[in-house]
C-alpha cells in the first residue's frame, strides 16, 4: 500500500511516498481503506519530532495523521458489532503508535476509535471532524460550566476554536470570541455572542465586556499568560498545547490531550450526530493529492487557513 511518512524527523521535505505492507486487522480492530486524511497542526509537530521522546522504541518510517475518513474493508476478530465491511467511517488515529497515523491508503485502528461518517458529507469533509471537535468537547467538559455561564475562546477562527464556539452554544453558554477584522463575520457565524479583536491584549478586551472575568477560557491560540487575565478568580483556562501554568489570580490551568478520549466511542459518535444535525460546521480549506503532503505542511505553516487541508488517498 502507499503511505506518506518519513524515516527521520524534520521539515516538510522529509515527507515522501512509501510502499508498506498492507496491515491486517487484529482482535478488536478494523481496517479502513482511507479516502481522505485531514492535515492538523499536530501532524506538523509530529513530523518535526515533538513526540520523538515517546517513540524511542518505534522504528521508522513515521506516519503522521490523526484524522481519517474512508471505508471499512476488514473486521478483526471480536470487532465492534456496530461496524461492518463497506461502511463509511471516520477514525481518530494516534500516530505515535507502532502502526503510525492516518497518512496511508489502509490503516488498522481499534474499533472503539471508529464511528460512522456523518451522513451527507463527502470523505474530505468527514475527515475534518473528530480530532478537532473531540479536543473542543474535551475542553468544554473540563470547564464544566453551567448553562448561562460565559466562556471565552481564543483562536476562534481556527478549527478547534470554531468547534468550541458551536459546542458551547449547543451547551447553552454565552461565548466571547476573538477574531481578526476579516474573520469577524465567520466567528459570528459560528454563534459567538461577542467578538473582540485578537492579539496580545485580548484579555483586556474580554474584561471590557465581562468586568469580573469569564468563568472559563479555551485557549485555542495558545496565548497562555496573555490570556490568563481574562479569567475570573477561581476560573479555569484550558490549554491545548500542554502548558501547565503557573497562572495568577487563583486561575487554574488545565491542559487537555485528545488522546484521552480516543476510545470514548459515545463521545465520538455524539460529535458525528452533531455534524449531521448542523451543530458542527465541517470546513475544508483545500484538498491535495496525498503525494503533495509536503506542500500541505508548507501551506499549514504559512498560516491564514480557514478550514482544514485534506490529503486525498482515493
Amino acid at each position: 500500500m502507499k503511505a506518506i511518512g518519513s524515516t527521520t524527523f524534520g521539515g516538510p521535505d522529509v515527507l515522501r511516498e512509501l510502499e508498506l505492507p498492507t496491515p491486517e486487522a487484529g482482535p478488536g480492530e478494523v481496517r479502513i481503506r482511507v479516502r481522505a486524511a485531514a492535515v492538523n497542526p499536530t501532524d506538523a509537530l509530529f513530523r518535526a519530532g515533538a513526540y520523538a521522546t515517546r517513540m524511542t522504541d518505534i522504528p521508522s518510517p513515521y506516519l503522521p495523521g490523526m484524522d481519517a475518513a474512508g471505508v471499512i474493508d476488514q473486521l478483526g476478530p471480536g470487532a465492534d458489532g456496530r461496524l461492518s465491511v463497506g461502511q463509511r467511517v471516520v477514525a481518530l488515529v494516534m500516530p505515535t503508535r507502532p502502526q503510525g497515523g492516518a497518512y496511508a491508503e489502509q490503516i488498522v485502528v481499534p474499533a472503539e476509535s471508529v464511528v460512522p461518517a456523518p451522513a451527507g458529507t463527502d470523505h474530505a469533509e468527514a475527515s475534518t471532524l473528530l480530532m478537532n471537535a473531540a479536543t473542543a468537547r474535551l475542553a468544554l467538559d473540563t470547564l464544566a460550566l453551567p448553562r448561562g455561564a460565559t466562556v471565552a475562546v481564543t483562536g476562534a477562527a481556527g478549527a478547534v476554536g470554531g468547534y468550541a464556539i458551536e459546542l458551547a452554544k449547543a451547551d447553552g453558554l454565552t461565548v466571547v470570541a476573538d477574531a481578526a477584522p476579516h474573520d469577524r463575520d465567520l466567528v459570528r457565524g459560528f454563534g459567538a455572542d461577542h467578538v473582540v479583536d485578537r492579539g496580545k491584549d485580548v484579555a483586556t478586551r474580554v474584561r471590557e465586556l465581562v468586568p469580573d472575568g469569564v468563568a472559563g477560557l479555551v485557549d485555542g491560540s495558545d496565548q497562555r499568560e496573555e490570556a490568563v487575565p481574562a479569567v475570573a478568580d477561581g476560573g479555569t483556562l484550558v490549554a491545548l498545547r500542554g502548558w501547565q501554568g503557573p497562572a495568577e489570580g487563583g486561575v487554574t490551568v488545565a491542559p487537555v490531550f485528545v488522546a484521552g478520549v480516543r476510545g470514548d466511542t459515545a463521545l465520538l459518535d455524539a460529535l458525528r450526530l452533531q455534524a449531521e444535525q448542523g451543530v458542527l460546521s465541517l470546513r475544508v480549506a483545500k484538498v491535495l493529492p496525498a503525494s503533495d503532503a509536503a506542500e500541505a505542511h508548507r501551506l499549514l505553516a504559512a498560516g491564514g487557513l480557514r478550514g482544514r487541508l485534506v490529503l486525498d488517498f482515493s
